[in-house]
C-alpha cells in the first residue's frame, strides 16, 4: 500500500501496530527443559529406526540360526523308566546331554532367573532396563557393574560359539536374540540354555553338571547345589569345583545372596545353603550294561537315545554282584547273567562279563552270545516231552544203571549208579544214564524240533544230526537261549520273543506270534514241581525256585538257570578262552550266583503258576499201570509176570484225560499201547486208521474239538478202550 503523504503514512502504521501478531504464539522459543525432552524423543526414535534398520541387515548378514550346534547331544543309552544307564561324549569330545526343562529342580531355574534374567518371560529377546541400568552404573563407577544380557543373549552367543566384548559382537548377540525369539518359544529358550550353558572342561548343559558333580539328575537339588550350577557357568574355568573350590563356594554364595534379595530363597534356608559342601572332584559318568550298549550304538550309530528294557538298580546291583561272586571262584575266570521278566519277555539285567575293563578276565566279550556246552540243563525238557507223551510220570520207576546205546556208554558226573530211582529223583539229581533213556524214548530229532518252533537253534557240529549225546549237553546254546527256553517253560509251555528295546514291541510280538508251543502246560508244570525241589548249592534254602545246573565237558562252563513266578534268571560261569577249571561245577560255581541274584532282585520271590488241568497228583503206588515204571525201548516185559502175556492197554492218553489239541497246532498227537499180541489194529470212534502193525504206536491228527474214544484190538482179540476230550 502506498501513501501519498508521509503524515498519513505514520498514521496507518501506527494504526497497524495496534493490531495483534497472532504468529507471535507460535514463533515464541519453548521452555529449556521441554526443548531438551522433545530433542531425546526424537533422537530415541532416530536411534531406533536406525538400530532397528542396523539390526535387519546384521540379521541378513549373519545368516539363520546355527542350531544344528545345539542338536549336536552326547547319545544316551536309558532304562525302561528313562533312567541314564550310560553316556557318550560328543564328537567333539563334549559332555552333552539332552535335557527339558521339566527334567529341572523348579527351585534351580527360579534362583537362574533371580540372578539371570529375572524379567526373562517378559522381554523379547533384550532386556531394556537391564541396558540401562548396565549404562547408568558404567558411567558412574567408570567399569563394569552390572551386564545387560539376558539369557537369550546367552543362548546366542553359546549357539556362535565364541563371546565377542565389541560393539560388533553385542550387535550380533542381539540380532541372534531377536531371531531366537522370532522362531522359538521362551520354554525352547531355555531348553537350549540348559543344554548349552559352560560348567568347566568338557561339561556342558546343567544335566551334564549334575551328575558330574553330585552325581545325580538335576531333577531333585538342593538349594546349594542349584545355586552353584547358576554360578558356574558365568565364569566355567575359574571356578571349576573340581580345581577351585573356594572361588566356586564364594560364587555360590552370592547366587544365594541375590536370591533372598529377590525373594526366592528365606534367608535361613539361604544361610544353611552356604554350609553345603563344594564338591571337589569330578565324578564318573554310568557306565553300566557296558556290552549291550557298546553294540546297541555300533548297530545305530545316527541314533541319538537308546530306549531299552532294562532296569537300571536291578542291572547295577547284578553287575556289583557278577564282579564280586567271580573274584572269589579264581583269576581268569568270567560269569554272565540275565534277568529276564518273563510275563513280557524283557530283559532287565544284561551282564555280558564280570568286569568289562579287566583284561585278564576277558571282560570285553559279551559271554550272553558265546556258543558253548549247556550241559545238564538240557535235561527239563527231556523229561517234559516224556510227561507230554504219555510216557513217564514224575513218579515213574526207572533204572540208573550201566547201560550202552550202540557205542555210546553214559555215566553219572559221580560215576556211580543209583538202581532203582523215580523219575523226580533222576531230574532233581540229575543223573545222566535215565535222561539219556528217556531221550532214546522220546527221540533226539523230536527235542530238537521243539526248540526250533520255539525259536532257539541248537548249534551241532558239522555234518552230524541230533543224538542221544544232547541229553548230556553235546550240542551248543547260548545263555540267551537258555533264558529263552526256561522262559517258556516258566510260561506254562508257552514261548516268548526276549526284547532289550523298547521300541520293538510290534516286533516282539510278531516274533512271538510264529513261535509255537514248547511243552504241554501239564508237562511244564511236572517239570517245574520237580525242579523247585532240586538240591540247592550249600547255606541256601530251596524249595521257592526251580532252578537246573550243568557243567560242560572237561569243566569248562559251569551254568544255572531257575525261575520262579516272575523272573527267570540264567548264569554262566567260565573262561572266555574255553579253557579247562577244574572243579568248575554249575552247582558250586554258578547256583550261588543264581540264588543271590534273585536275593538282589526281588525282596521275595513269586509264587508258580497252579496245576492246570489233567495233572496226575498220584503216587507211584496209585499211578495207571503203565506209568508205574519206565519202558525202555526194547524191553518187551512187563511187571504181570515172564510166563504170563500182558494184556493189551492204551497207555496214553490216560482215560478221561483232556487234551489240548489247539495249542499243538499241526503237530500230530502220538497215541500209545502196551503189552499185547502183534499186529495191532487201531480204531477212532469206531473207524480204522492207518498204522503200523507191528508198532505199538500211532499218530493222529484230530479233526476237531470234543469227545473221542480211542480201541486198541492185539492179534488175539484182546481190545483196550480209551475216552479223551480234545480242547
Amino acid at each position: 500500500m502506498r501513501f501519498p503523504f508521509p503524515s498519513k503514512r505514520r498514521a496507518a502504521e501506527a494504526d497497524l501496530s495496534t493490531i495483534p501478531n497472532r504468529a507471535s504464539r507460535w514463533t515464541k522459543p519453548l521452555p529449556r527443559p521441554l526443548r531438551l525432552a522433545v530433542f531425546s524423543l526424537a533422537a530415541a526414535a532416530s536411534l531406533a529406526v536406525a538400530a532397528s534398520a542396523t539390526i535387519e541387515v546384521v540379521k541378513r548378514q549373519i545368516g539363520p540360526l546355527p542350531l544344528e550346534a545345539a542338536n549336536a547331544t552326547s547319545v544316551t543309552v536309558l532304562d525302561r523308566e528313562n533312567r541314564l544307564l550310560r553316556a557318550f561324549t560328543t564328537k567333539d569330545g563334549r559332555w552333552r546331554l539332552p535335557v527339558d526343562v521339566a527334567d529341572v529342580d523348579p527351585r534351580y531355574l527360579a534362583i537362574l532367573m533371580a540372578f539371570e534374567d529375572k524379567r526373562y518371560y517378559t522381554h523379547g529377546g533384550i532386556d531394556m532396563l537391564a541396558f540401562l541400568r548396565a549404562g547408568y552404573l558404567l558411567v558412574r563407577h567408570g567399569q563394569i557393574k552390572s551386564g545387560g544380557s539376558t539369557l537369550t543373549m546367552q543362548v546366542a552367543r553359546l549357539l556362535e560359539g565364541k563371546h565377542e566384548r565389541t560393539g560388533a559382537g553385542k550387535l550380533r548377540q542381539i540380532a541372534r536374540a531377536l531371531q531366537l525369539e522370532e522362531r522359538l518359544s521362551k520354554d525352547e529358550i531355555l531348553r537350549l540354555y540348559l543344554r548349552l550353558a559352560p560348567f568347566g572342561g568338557n561339561i556342558e548343559g546343567v544335566r551334564a553338571a549334575s551328575l558330574a558333580y553330585f552325581g545325580k539328575e538335576p531333577r531333585h537339588l538342593s538349594a546349594g547345589e542349584a545355586a552353584l550350577l547358576v554360578a558356574l557357568p558365568q565364569s566355567p574355568e575359574s571356578r571349576r569345583p573340581d580345581r577351585y573350590s573356594e572361588r566356586a563356594r564364594r560364587a555360590r554364595d552370592r547366587v544365594l545372596d541375590r536370591a533372598v534379595e529377590e525373594g526366592v530363597l528365606p534367608k535361613a534356608e539361604a544361610e544353611r545353603a552356604k554350609g553345603e559342601r563344594i564338591p571337589t572332584r569330578r565324578l564318573e559318568f554310568l557306565k553300566l550294561a557296558p556290552h549291550l550298549s557298546e553294540s546297541e550304538v555300533a548297530a545305530s550309530p545316527t541314533k541319538l537315545i537308546h530306549r531299552l528294557t532294562l532296569d537300571r538298580n536291578m542291572q547295577a546291583a547284578v553287575e556289583k554282584l557278577a564282579t564280586e561272586q567271580t573274584k572269589l571262584l579264581g583269576p581268569k575266570l568270567s560269569a554272565a547273567v540275565l534277568v529276564v521278566d518273563h510275563a513280557t519277555g524283557d530283559v532287565l539285567a544284561h551282564v555280558g562279563s564280570a568286569d568289562y575293563l579287566d583284561k585278564d578276565r576277558q571282560g570285553a566279550i559279551d559271554m550272553t552270545d558265546a556258543i558253548r556246552s549247556p550241559g545238564s540243563t538240557l535235561k527239563p525238557f527231556i523229561y517234559g516231552l516224556a510227561f507230554e507223551n504219555g510216557l513217564a510220570h514224575p513218579e515213574t520207576l526207572i533204572e540208573d544203571r550201566p547201560t550202552r546205546f550202540g557205542t555210546y556208554k553214559p555215566e553219572n558226573f559221580d560215576e556211580d549208579f543209583y538202581g532203582t530211582v523215580t523219575i523226580r529223583e533222576a531230574l532233581g539229581n540229575s543223573l545222566n544214564v535215565p535222561a539219556v533213556k528217556v531221550l532214546a524214548a522220546v527221540g533226539p530229532g523230536r527235542l530238537m524240533g521243539r526248540f526250533r518252533r520255539a525259536g532257539i537253534t541248537p548249534a551241532l557240529p558239522r555234518d552230524t544230526q541230533p543224538s542221544l549225546a544232547i541229553a548230556l549237553g553235546g550240542l551248543g546254546m547260548t545263555l540267551k537261549d537258555l533264558a529263552a527256553l526256561y522262559s517258556g517253560l516258566a510260561r506254562g509251555g508257552e514261548p516268548v520273543a526276549l526284547s532289550w528295546h523298547r521300541d520293538d514291541k510290534a516286533q516282539q510280538k510278531s516274533t512271538a506270534a510264529d513261535r509255537k508251543r514248547l511243552l504241554s502246560p501239564v508237562a511244564s508244570w511236572y517239570v517245574t514241581d520237580i525242579l523247585k525241589d532240586a538240591p540247592p548249592p550249600p547255606n541256601v534254602k530251596g524249595g521257592a525256585i526251580a532252578y537246573k545246573t550243568g557243567t560242560s565237558y572237561g569243566y569248562r562252563d559251569a551254568w544255572a538257570v531257575g525261575y520262579d513266578g516272575r523272573h527267570v534268571v540264567a548264569v554262566w560261569v567260565g573262561r572266555p578262552d574255553a579253557a579247562s577249571t577244574p572243579g568248575l561245577m554249575g552247582r558250586l560255581s554258578a547256583a550261588p550266583i543264581l540264588f543271590d541274584t534273585f536275593a538282589r532282585i526281588s525282596e521275595r520271590t513269586a509264587p508258580f503258576r497252579s496245576a492246570p488241568s489233567g495233572v496226575i497228583k498220584a503216587t507211584g503206588a496209585t499211578l495207571p499201570p503203565p506209568l508205574k515204571r519206565f519202558r525202555e525201548p526194547g524191553d518187551n516185559t512187563i511187571a504181570t509176570g515172564p510166563f504170563l502175556e500182558p494184556p493189551v492197554l492204551i497207555s496214553f492218553p490216560p482215560d478221561r484225560s483232556e487234551l489240548d489239541v489247539e495249542e499243538r497246532e499241526a503237530e500230530p498227537l502220538i497215541i500209545k499201547a502196551e503189552g499185547g499180541a502183534l499186529p495191532l489194529t487201531w480204531l477212532i470212534d469206531g473207524t480204522p486208521v492207518t498204522s503200523d502193525p507191528f508198532r505199538r504206536d500211532i499218530e493222529w491228527q484230530p479233526e476237531g474239538r470234543g469227545f473221542a474214544k480211542l480201541t486198541v484190538i492185539d492179534a488175539k482179540g484182546n481190545v483196550d478202550r480209551v475216552t479223551v476230550r480234545l480242547r
